[in-house]
């Protein structure tokens, strides 16, 4: 979800809530675009200290609380030193957010020089790319800002000291805590398209996802214009979005992420019932807005993280993967064409026995094919008897039959290579931090796809720092899920004993995933939700249903020289399950 007012407003009350009245005990930059206020709140407020981080980052700019620290500069910044001369020391009269604008105001009472007391005014703006911290005096004069903004960088608003402070208003929105219902209809019926599009872009503070919520609450199709709204329903979408005004004014927020499976989705100051009736969706509760960002892009940082650090081997393992495609279909196409052997060695075979009867020099020759008792014609090479026609049907038989014979080889060699690098592809997708990629690259340097002068095996201390998946059900049980081939190995052979059950998504790459049953009977659920985790965690996962094959681990085979993760099974049950697994409790 966009950093929107909204989520601003919620951020602002709790940032009110706590630091009205509070000191500013330490100012440091972090970061380029980064400021971190350590704060000392009023003891009524809680006391203790609180780190306030404000980042005009343009690729994601933040506010919220933090009991976490940052390290700093040894020499700081200039905006840094204009801030402390300022502000450090001053109290926080007051915290605001003006007209439901991605903005926040931090107003501080503080004694300059001359001993008097003066208000100043510390804003962050949380505009995308437009992102800045500025600092202004009591008449709304420019101090300094994070970012210097010239006339010839921006023709709207110059952002540069001694210039005047002013919000920009190129969009003419509306302030949502002023409208009213006449004035909700107006606004919606003047713009186009949905009317979902017509909410955000007629408000100020609103992003498409509350605008979505606001329709499926209200029970409208978020898909429809406005003007195609009956009475009724524009009545009901109106008292959909006057109760979320309401519970903004009166800072009534539920705070929560979403979650598909285990992945973060989206989260809002609200919780969002469009996505809690989704399949594979649930929500998680957080007691206040700054805590859920802290764990959202937390989470959201670590998947980018982990996709950049693991951006050579996808490379690596893609581009071989697709060179072993297109070997793999070229060779079907080879051993399709040798299925015309067969007509070869028929035509030698009736040359043999009716060849007598052939013309000299005879282009074609009709014979009764005693096969089939049909007339069947032989092209004939009118330069060569009709034996030398046999032999030479013969001989191209032969030469198709040894071509379809090597090709069968080859072309399960080349299938289990195919397998092998998609198995490895769908580790890497499963992969979760930087420790799971040791043993995927250490396979693909054993498997010859990375050559590396003097290149040996990671430690086994290395190695075990990235450990299976653990679940419990619901009854219970412990269900384990390899993240890679070699732990699939070791969880199958060495982890698992032979009453254990053992899962895997059928005829697809996929982890192994080991249900133990510690010599007790084992409910229908709990098989449900091991074939639920073997279905997520396959390439199959985003599938409606995934067939799930399932089996006592005693009849899993490993085939001696199979490679890594490769295992044969002749006798097994099969369900159909949805790969969810929101469920399931995950073990640390």
């Amino acid at each position: 979800m966009a950093f929107d007012g909204i989520t601003v407003a919620a951020i602002t009350q709790e940032l009110s809530d706590r630091c009205t009245d509070g000191r500013i005990y330490k100012i440091a930059q972090t970061e380029k675009d980064e400021i971190l206020l350590t704060i000392k709140p009023q003891v009524e407020r809680g006391g203790g200290q609180v780190r306030v981080y404000l980042s005009a980052d343009a690729s994601l700019p933040l506010v919220y609380m933090s009991d976490d620290n940052k390290p700093s500069p040894q020499q700081a910044p200039t905006f840094c030193m204009v801030l402390r001369k300022h502000l450090l020391n001053g109290r926080i009269r007051s915290i605001e957010q003006p007209s439901m604008e991605r903005i926040v105001r931090f107003n501080v009472e503080h004694m300059d020089e001359m001993g008097d007391m003066k208000t100043k005014t510390l804003l962050i703006e949380l505009m995308g790319k437009y992102s800045n911290i500025i600092f202004v005096d009591e008449d709304n004069t420019i101090i300094d800002s994070i970012k210097h903004v010239p006339a010839s960088v921006s023709s709207v608003r110059e952002v540069l000291p001694g210039r005047e402070y002013f919000i920009p208003d190129q969009q003419k929105k509306l302030n949502p805590k002023e409208t009213n219902k006449e004035e909700f209809e107006h606004a919606l019926l003047e713009k186009a398209g949905p009317v979902f599009k017509a909410i955000y872009n007629s408000y100020t503070g609103f992003a498409s996802t509350i605008a979505q919520e606001i329709c499926f609450r209200a029970d409208i199709d978020s898909s429809l214009p406005a003007s195609a709204l009956s009475a009724g329903q524009m009545e009901r979408l109106y008292n959909v979005f006057d109760l979320f005004m309401t519970r903004i004014k009166s800072g009534e927020y539920k705070p929560a992420i979403c979650y598909e499976n285990d992945s973060p989705k989206e989260y809002a100051p609200f919780h969002l019932m469009t996505y809690e009736k989704m399949p594979g969706c649930h929500l998680k509760d957080f007691d206040n807005m700054s805590s859920l960002l802290e764990n959202y892009y937390a989470e959201k940082n670590a998947l980018t993280r982990i996709r950049q650090k693991s951006a050579d081997l996808r490379h690596i393992v893609a581009t071989a993967l697709e060179r072993t495609v297109r070997k793999y279909d070229l060779q079907l196409q080879q051993l399709k064409d040798t299925e015309k052997r067969d007509k070869y060695r028929v035509y030698g075979e009736l040359l043999n026995v009716y060849g007598y009867s052939a013309e000299p020099s005879a282009k074609s020759i009709t014979v009764n094919d005693y096969n089939t008792g049909n007339d069947l014609t032989i092209p004939l090479d009118p330069t060569l008897t009709a034996s030398q026609n046999a032999k030479k049907y013969f001989e191209r038989y032969n030469k198709l039959k040894r071509t379809a014979e090597n090709l069968e080889t080859l072309t399960k060699e080349v299938e289990a290579e195919k397998d092998h690098l998609e198995s490895i592809q769908n580790a890497l997708d499963i992969a979760q931090g930087e420790e799971d990629l040791v043993p995927i690259r250490d396979e693909l340097v054993e498997a010859g796809y990375i050559h590396r002068k003097g290149e040996k095996k990671k430690s086994s201390r290395m190695q075990a720092k990235s450990l299976p998946l653990h679940y419990v059900s619901s009854d219970g049980f412990d269900i384990y899920v390899g993240k890679n081939n070699y732990q699939n190995d070791q969880l199958t052979f060495k982890v698992a004993n032979g009453g254990d059950w053992w899962f895997h998504a059928k005829g697809m790459p996929g982890s192994h995933v080991i249900l133990q049953t510690g010599g007790k009977e084992v409910p229908d659920k709990a098989f449900e939700e091991a074939a639920a985790l073997a279905a997520f965690y396959s390439k199959a996962k985003d599938q409606e249903k995934v067939e799930i094959d399932y089996l006592q681990r005693k009849n899993v085979k490993k085939p001696g020289g199979a490679k890594p993760g490769f295992v044969v099974y002749y006798t097994n049950y099969s369900m159909a399950i949805k790969p969810d697994i929101s469920a399931l409790t995950q073990v640390d």
